[in-house]
């Protein structure tokens, strides 16, 4: 009967296949198909990819708008001509153009008050987002940090505006992946696209921006997000190109053979950009703390800050705002040792003074100008000291600019491409990478921060870069604790505890006070192990007891109570509601510990390589 009707039902569905028109079949033909290249479009991979270009796509229209915006507010407030770059100027055209960073100052400042009466919190960036909260940025944060940035580097203060651009590309890559509801891994993968996206289209170079995301933001590099954040550069590269921006290239003219000879000069410049970059970071911390030591206000500092840049601008306009004009005119002038080295030493404390008295901004473009300014005083060094190996200014200029642009910023093969995207010389390659490992390595290892790094280090936090740490700080005593904790009171005998617990009814219990308060850990066997003498079996239990000064609290990370079990030696510690009343609430095993940790390590490894 089955078969007569499997057969029946056979016949019928090859005449209504037969039956078909022609139009009818071609459209079943082409729902497949959809149906196909939906599970195409959807796949993980290609989803993360498809969403990186569009993040690409609105990082680059924004960072050409945030500086189209800020070289507007440069051309009005300075009186400049259209097209000319603020810091390319000789001099003020007015004595009274120097009160304009003071000014921005005041503006800045009301908007720190306004900011502490709303009560917000110190705004995050990327790295601290993909860092400690899986690349979760807030719009409000994003808002904050790129009008402040605006405001900074439009009035002339002596920072960069990579900050806005990074802060605004990322915080649209953290919406758009919230949005989606894509998972840990893949939102810190496009928060890294959009300030990719950022750097490539405020540079004009793709590989730049890519590796930028790369060291700084997504803090390693893989098989997994080579090809969304290569994407997202590149249409951010395009979409600015499309849009106008304003690119950074470098012209070099020809260049003298690089030998041999050359590269140990350039390597000691290497190790002395890596130390003028730790001194930079140095003086930005003892600028703010002369602040805070002088007991100025917080919202009177930039205005204060803005005064002083404004008096070194009556020296030389180069100090202000980021010195992309200053930078170019250095590379295509030959200035005096005297002439540069004064310039060096006022673009260096304007920056200082600008970031350490409030101003919002940072020291992506300023370290790239001093770079610049402190290979050229080194060649003209060279020239004196050995002119046979023949230091070539422009070629010193180039390798200064990206060692020290990596001990500030970090990321050696991000300069080292900035450097030959930016030149279209190819050439430069090997000795421009070995400055830049030399002076990362000397930073690495005597100072151990970059200047984002440094600045969390100072509020007390422990970040060394964008490596996805915040799954340790989630993975709490608290979530991993054992609450089936059986207790004794601390004053009960051997005797009554051998009646009470047995022999291998359970391996620890945990004696505490009349008031429920801790008092060590009791080791059943340890207890039975005792002699059945009348004086020991009178003996208080917590005699016996273990580790009574080392316990854990619900708020402990996974490393706080693997260094306090290693330090005890226990492999179980008792876990009490705060360390002042000491009420015992559970119990942690170090086993279970470290199994809950190797879980959640792996699936930050399995999130680096791409699987599922």
């Amino acid at each position: 009967m089955t078969g007569a009707i499997a057969n029946f039902v056979s016949r019928r569905t090859d005449v209504a296949v037969h039956s078909e028109t022609p139009t009818a079949i071609a459209y079943r033909r082409l729902r497949i198909q959809l149906r196909e290249t939906w599970r195409f479009l959807t796949a993980r991979g290609i989803t993360i990819v498809l969403l990186a270009c569009v993040v690409g796509v609105i990082a680059g229209a924004l960072a050409t708008v945030l500086g189209s915006i800020v070289q507007f507010m440069h051309w009005v407030l300075f009186g400049l001509p259209a097209g000319a770059r603020l810091s390319a100027m000789f001099s003020l055209s007015s004595p009274w153009q120097a009160l304009v960073p003071a000014a921005g100052g005041a503006v800045l400042g009301l908007s720190v008050i306004y900011l502490k009466l709303r009560r917000y919190r110190t705004p995050v960036d990327p790295i601290e987002a993909n860092a400690l909260y899986g690349g979760r940025l807030s719009m409000t944060d994003t808002f904050i940090v790129a009008g402040q940035t605006m405001v900074s580097s439009g009035f002339g203060a002596s920072v960069g505006l990579e900050a806005a651009y990074t802060q605004t590309g990322s915080g649209i890559a953290s919406w758009i992946a919230q949005k989606f509801g894509l998972r840990r891994g893949d939102v810190r993968i496009l928060v890294g696209c959009g300030a990719a996206g950022a750097i490539a289209a405020a540079f004009g170079a793709p590989l730049t921006g890519a590796f930028y995301g790369f060291e700084l933001i997504i803090g390693v590099y893989s098989i997994a997000n080579i090809a969304p954040v290569m994407a997202a550069a590149i249409c951010a590269s395009l979409t600015a190109s499309y849009m106008g921006g304003v690119q950074f290239p470098i012209d070099l003219g020809q260049l003298p053979p690089m030998t041999a000879a050359q590269y140990v000069p350039f390597i000691i410049l290497g190790l002395l950009a890596g130390g003028v970059s730790i001194g930079i970071m140095r003086l930005v911390t003892l600028v703010e703390r002369f602040f805070i030591k002088a007991r100025i206000m917080p919202w009177l500092r930039p205005a204060i800050g803005g005064l002083i840049v404004g008096m070194l601008a009556l020296l030389t306009p180069q100090v202000l705002s980021s010195g992309h004009g200053g930078l170019h005119r250095e590379l295509a002038m030959n200035y005096g040792l005297a002439v540069i080295v004064q310039i060096f030493l006022l673009k260096l404390l304007a920056s200082a003074v600008s970031l350490g008295s409030g101003f919002r901004g940072g020291l992506f473009f300023a370290s790239l100008f001093l770079g610049a300014l402190l290979g050229k005083i080194f060649a003209a060094g060279m020239a004196v000291l050995s002119p046979e190996i023949g230091i070539d200014p422009l070629v010193s200029a180039m390798v200064g600019m990206t060692s020290l642009a990596v001990g500030v910023i970090g990321g050696p093969l991000t300069m080292t491409f900035l450097a030959l995207e930016s030149s279209g010389n190819l050439a430069l390659t090997g000795v421009v990478l070995a400055a830049a490992i030399v002076s990362s390595l000397l930073v690495r290892e005597t100072f151990g921060f970059s200047f984002s790094t440094w600045r969390f280090h100072l509020r007390g936090e422990t970040i060394r870069g964008a490596q996805d740490i915040g799954w340790m700080r989630n993975l709490t005593v608290g979530s991993m604790m054992r609450e089936d904790v059986r207790t004794v009171p601390g004053d009960m005998t051997v005797a009554d505890f051998r009646t009470a617990v047995p022999l291998g009814s359970t391996q620890r219990v945990i004696a505490v006070d009349p008031d429920k308060k801790y008092l060590g850990m009791i080791i059943v066997a340890e207890i039975h192990a005792q002699p059945p003498s009348a004086d020991v079996n009178h003996e208080p239990v917590v005699d016996f007891a273990r580790h009574r000064d080392t316990v854990l609290v619900p708020t402990m990370n996974v490393k706080a109570a693997a260094e306090t079990c290693a330090r005890a030696g226990g492999e179980e510690l008792a876990v009490v509601q705060d360390f002042v009343g000491r009420k015992v609430i559970a119990l942690l095993t170090e086993g279970h510990m470290l199994r809950r940790y190797a879980e959640e390590l792996d699936k930050v490894r399995r999130d680096i390589a791409g699987e599922r």
